[in-house]
Parts: C-alpha cells; structure tokens; sequence
C-alpha cells in the first residue's frame, strides 16, 4: 500500500530535503553535494543563482568567495550548465558514451547525430586547438563546420558553441572557468577528475535516489526539462497526497524528521519551485518568472523572489541589487497571504542578511 501523507507532510518533506529548515547546512559544499546541482545561471538582478541558492541556505556566513574558490580547486565542476560534485562525474560517464542518448533514440536525436557526422572535421579541429591551446573561449576557435547549424533560437549559425555544446554532452570538452561570465573551454580530461565509469543503469538509478534525497518527494516521471530531470523513476517508496492526483515517490528517511521551519528567500531558479507544477500542487502557489514578460504585464517584477515562510510559499520579493550605488533596493513585497509578524520579520531579517552578503544596503519597501 503506498504512504498517505497530507499536503502539508508533502511540503516538509519537500522543504528538508532542500535544507530549507532549521537548522542551515554547515558549508557551501555540503550544501551542493546534498542537493546534488546548483543551476549555473548569471542573471544577476538580485545575485547570480548559485549565490542566491547557497545563501538562502547557509545565511549570513555564506561569501561569495567560497564558490570561487570550490571552483578553482575543482571540488565543484560545471557540468552542462550545472554545478555539481567533481565525485559526481562518474555517474553522468555513462550516458556520455550513450550520446546522443540510449535506444531507441528520437528524431531530434538522430538530428544532432547527422550534424556533428556532418562536422567531424570541426570537431577534430576543435579538440586539436584546444590540446595544443586550451583554455580557451569559443570566440577564440576555429569555426570549420562544412554544415551550419541551423535553428529558429538565439543559436542560430552559432557553430562552435552549438558543437561545443554537444561535444560536453558527449564528455569531450568541459567548462574549465568562467571569465566575466563567458565559458573558457577546455578537454574534459584536464577538468573532470580521474575516475570509473559507472554502468549506465546503476547511475540512472543512483542520480534518481540522489536526486529524490535532494528533492524529498517528486514523480516518478514528470515532464523533461534541460540537463536534469524532475522525475525520480523508481526511487524511494510510493505515497499519495491528499487532494492531489496520481502517485510520488517519497524519501521514506526523511518522513520521521522532525521539522522547525524558518523564513528564506529563493531563486526563481531554487528546485524548490523549478517544477512548477510540483510546486503548484504542493505548495499551491501562483508564480513565474516574468523577466521575460514585457514590464507593462508583470505581477511581481523582474526576478521576484519567492518567500518561504515554514512549509509555505507565501509571497514574493520585488528587489534589485545596484551594486554601483551600493543598495539592495526593495520595489515591493506581494503578499499571497494575510502576513503575521513573524512572516514580515523573517523577510526583514533575510533581505537585511542578503544585503550584508552582497556588501550593499537593504532600501526601500521593506515590510
């Protein structure tokens, strides 16, 4: 019989396996190794994600410097946009030798297949500069394709960085840093750490239990998203949630935990509310990013914050860092609820810890 839990079990279950309750984490790396990913987003109206995602777990000892410095060092690497535990590449070997994935393949699939068939001139000469330069940016290599890629996206034409984009999915290149935001390129092998190749289907099953430890309670298929799914396969236990339909797959260790919530602010990018229909259903919570949406059609703002108060999602923070001006300016607060005390205090609290994080001052429509 699977486990019957309330919306509001489902929530805590889903709110401490992302650290998000009391109490914090003890450091940046225990943070991303548990959560398994940081997405390695730059939009930085507030912070970068990766800067926001730690702090609203690690509080006012989190500086920014410690990410810097786990990347220098490689106890963190980037993996297709990711962050992940340099340990961790060995369960993502397998589905590289897969590329562009298991049978049977899609014709999108077979598509990218032809493409780089098409360029495997392009390709040697991409990974031959890179042995004899590397690192080195994709502006600064060879563009030999015979066939342009074409899309109705930003990458249209953009030949080197599509096929470096695919030579990462195949494990022959890899994100060796970042400058000013820009990715320098270098062989995988002189990035990711020596290691075995676990078989692909231990991985698939190990990053499915990993990623339900992260996440706390999630489908056992859900729609795909880039680079990480939301689905956790056969993990954990089965359960259902009151008032909502169909199965999930649980983190039967976490369910006798006790819980003691607190207040946090989140990235628009956080997984706690990345699959917004997870969210939706557990947290029954309106909310998108609207960076994209004319300013003119936009409820929240630009990159509002999502407010966590115990296991509710209860609001969202309109903020902006101006960092020339040295502020943390606040446009707004919507409330989703009637807000107590202790909900404005906790949100006054966080965007003040916020501030101090980023060296500037919190302003304007604090609650």
């Amino acid at each position: 019989m699977p486990l019957e839990l309330t919306r509001r079990d489902a929530r805590r279950l889903a709110v401490r396996a992302q650290l998000l309750a009391a109490p914090r984490p003890p450091d940046a790396l225990a943070v991303v190794r548990h959560l398994t990913l940081v997405q390695m987003d730059l939009t930085a109206a507030v912070a970068p994600n990766a800067d926001l995602v730690l702090w609203s777990r690690l509080g006012t000892g989190y500086d920014t410097r410690v990410l810097d410095d786990l990347l220098e060092s490689r106890a963190l690497v980037e993996v297709q946009g990711m962050l992940r535990p340099a340990e961790d590449v060995a369960l993502h070997r397998a589905e590289w030798a897969t590329w562009p994935g298991p049978e049977p393949r899609k014709d999108w699939q077979h598509g990218l297949a032809r493409w780089v068939d098409a360029n495997h001139a392009c390709r040697e000469d991409l990974l031959q500069t890179l042995r004899a330069e590397g690192p080195l940016p994709a502006r600064l290599l060879p563009d030999t394709c015979a066939v342009a890629w074409r899309s109705s996206g930003w990458t249209h034409h953009k030949n080197v960085q599509k096929m470096l984009d695919l030579m990462e999915a195949r494990g022959e290149v890899a994100v060796s840093s970042r400058e000013n935001g820009e990715r320098v390129w270098d062989l995988a092998a002189r990035v990711y750490p020596e290691g075995d190749t676990v078989p692909y289907d231990a991985a698939a099953a190990e990053r499915d239990r990993r990623r339900l430890a992260a996440l706390g309670i999630a489908r056992a298929r859900a729609a795909q998203t880039p680079n990480e799914p939301n689905h956790v396969g056969e993990a954990g236990a089965e359960a259902v949630v009151e008032g909502v339909r169909g199965s999930w797959r649980v983190d039967e260790g976490l369910l006798d935990t006790p819980f003691r919530g607190r207040t946090a602010l989140l990235s628009p990018l956080d997984r706690l509310v990345f699959d917004r229909t997870r969210m939706s259903q557990l947290f029954e919570f309106d909310y998108q990013l609207e960076m994209y949406k004319p300013a003119a059609k936009r409820r929240w703002g630009y990159f509002a914050l999502p407010v966590l108060h115990g296991d509710r999602l209860v609001g969202k923070v309109d903020a902006t860092t101006d960092v020339g001006r040295g502020v943390l300016r606040v446009d707004a607060v919507h409330w989703d609820v009637d807000p107590t005390g202790a909900m404005r205090e906790g949100v006054r609290r966080e965007l003040r810890s916020l501030a101090g994080v980023l060296g500037v001052e919190a302003s304007g429509a604090l609650p």
